[in-house]
């Protein structure tokens, strides 16, 4: 694979930061990545561990003469850095992001970038519940989704070079308006995270059931709901603050459907039950045949040995 950035900009070193430097070295894709994190300890990890080709100590260092500024840094945090790195930006850079909310990200960044710096913002559908610059392998985005996320008046030839680039690091590119995205995160990513910390904390509530046996007993889809719930906490308070209103719409239509499962549940309604399980259960075989999971456990949870 050919170069296609001379220098990318990586600021935060967490998971996907630290997957994508994984991913970048495997590809050939950049001749230089710079790093940076707020915190002193993980930006002491990362020289450990040899993550990206020089670590520097402020956003703006690390974004001086990059091609590719990718903002990994939760969502609330996106403008402060993107006020931080715009007067040292070159002309024709382009910034993007990882964030999983875009309207709020593209109105938080985009007022501090200068004329001729190029802002596509983007999303790449992978993680795990892990965190942190050690948690990363190349192989997170492979046959993953990236959403990009163009503007109105976006340059064309900075969309299709970022796509390549992600294309290069494993992943399939689509396009996408940030108002559609911001719906259809809700629907696959934001509701769920909410209702699987909602299940861990009734767990939690229910003094019946000690923390022994809690843990103890866990059936496979109480396993599932508490892998979720240990994604960063401070990643998911932004990303509910910050799309407020795609989830609340998404969760109105959840109260509904539960709700309507209620009753069935509670009138006997066998055959409202079985429909209802028989429709949801060809929804999760669509996702396999997809390629987007597999029937075992721990797809795309692990790093590969």
């Amino acid at each position: 694979m050919s170069v296609i950035y001379d220098r990318v900009a990586l600021i935060g070193l967490g998971l996907i930061a630290s997957s994508m430097w994984h991913a970048i070295q495997r590809a050939g894709v950049a001749r230089e990545v710079t790093g940076y994190a707020r915190s002193p300890e993980t930006r002491a990890i990362a020289r450990e561990i040899g993550l990206c080709d020089r670590v520097c100590d402020s956003a703006a260092e690390a974004a001086t003469g990059a091609d590719l500024v990718v903002l990994c840094v939760p969502v609330g945090a996106m403008g402060d850095v993107a006020a931080e790195i715009g007067p040292v930006l070159k002309p024709g850079a382009t910034v993007s992001d990882v964030g999983s909310v875009k309207k709020a990200v593209i109105e938080a960044v985009a007022p501090h970038l200068p004329e001729g710096v190029h802002f596509v913002p983007a999303h790449p559908l992978a993680g795990t519940e892990h965190s942190g610059p050690r948690s990363g392998f190349a192989e997170l985005f492979d046959n993953r989704w990236c959403l990009i996320v163009p503007q109105a008046g976006s340059d064309r030839a900075a969309v299709e070079r970022l796509e390549t680039f992600w294309q290069a690091l494993g992943s399939h590119t689509d396009e996408m308006d940030a108002d559609h995205h911001d719906l259809v995160l809700a629907v696959t990513s934001h509701a769920p995270h909410l209702i699987a910390y909602t299940m861990v904390g009734v767990a939690d509530d229910l003094r019946r059931i000690t923390d022994s046996e809690v843990i103890k007993y866990s059936a496979a889809g109480f396993r599932d709901f508490t892998r979720i719930a240990a994604s960063d906490p401070t990643m998911w308070r932004d990303v509910f603050l910050n799309n407020k209103e795609a989830t609340l719409e998404v969760l109105g239509r959840f109260t509904e459907e539960l709700f309507a499962l209620q009753r069935a549940i509670r009138t006997g309604d066998g055959d409202h039950l079985h429909a209802y399980f028989t429709r949801t259960r060809a929804i999760r075989r669509g996702i396999i045949e997809a390629g987007q999971d597999t029937d075992a456990p721990d797809f795309g949870r692990v790093k590969k040995a």
